[in-house]
């Protein structure tokens, strides 16, 4: 896909929008576009890999940074910038690989990555919080993994809400934008 100025411009919206978004005050946990955009970076930037990646890490950054400004002046409790947050960087980046094989024109590619992607995060990011002693510092055993695991089925839930919605809004626009349009009309 060729990168023209109006694409250019729309993306940067996508990015600010999505940023903003994220630090909403008493959003549902998990409920954010960011999961979608990696999907959608992937699927459409499949040869050119640097604006894959750059959507939803540059929509990261900025809503982290954001956070980090509100906690700062006593306006959030929610931390911009925190221990681990390279590793959580790294696990939106392969999200972004996922999205890499769902193919835009396919429903049923659309689906399975909106399903695989918040799921994918979901285990990968509770698994790395108890093999760490984060979170409610479970046990390492086997009900230790589990307990964790159910932690963090309220953010899964809105994860995987929030993805099929801002996917299907982020697909659904790029669907609609590509069909041609007829600019001739037959009069009768």
């Amino acid at each position: 896909m060729k990168l023209n100025k109006n694409i250019v411009i729309s993306l940067v919206l996508l990015i600010v929008i999505a940023s903003l978004y994220r630090i909403i005050p008493n959003r549902p946990f998990g409920f954010a576009p960011q999961i979608a955009m990696a999907l959608f970076g992937g699927a459409l930037f499949v040869n050119n890999k640097k604006w894959a990646f750059l959507l939803p890490l540059l929509s990261m950054f900025i809503s982290d940074a954001l956070y980090q400004l509100l906690y700062v002046n006593g306006l959030s409790q929610t931390k911009g910038f925190y221990g681990g947050q390279v590793t959580n960087y790294l696990l939106f980046a392969s999200l972004t690989v996922i999205g890499f094989g769902v193919k835009t024109n396919k429903l049923g590619s659309i689906i399975a990555g909106v399903l695989a992607a918040p799921t994918a995060y979901f285990l990968a990011s509770n698994l790395l919080v108890w093999a760490s002693g984060g979170g409610y510092h479970h046990p390492k055993t086997f009900d230790g993994m589990l307990a964790c695991l159910a932690d963090g089925l309220p953010f899964y839930q809105g994860s995987l809400t929030g993805t099929a919605i801002f996917a299907g809004l982020l697909f659904g626009s790029y669907y609609f934008i590509k069909q041609p349009t007829s600019s001739t009309y037959t009069v009768k």
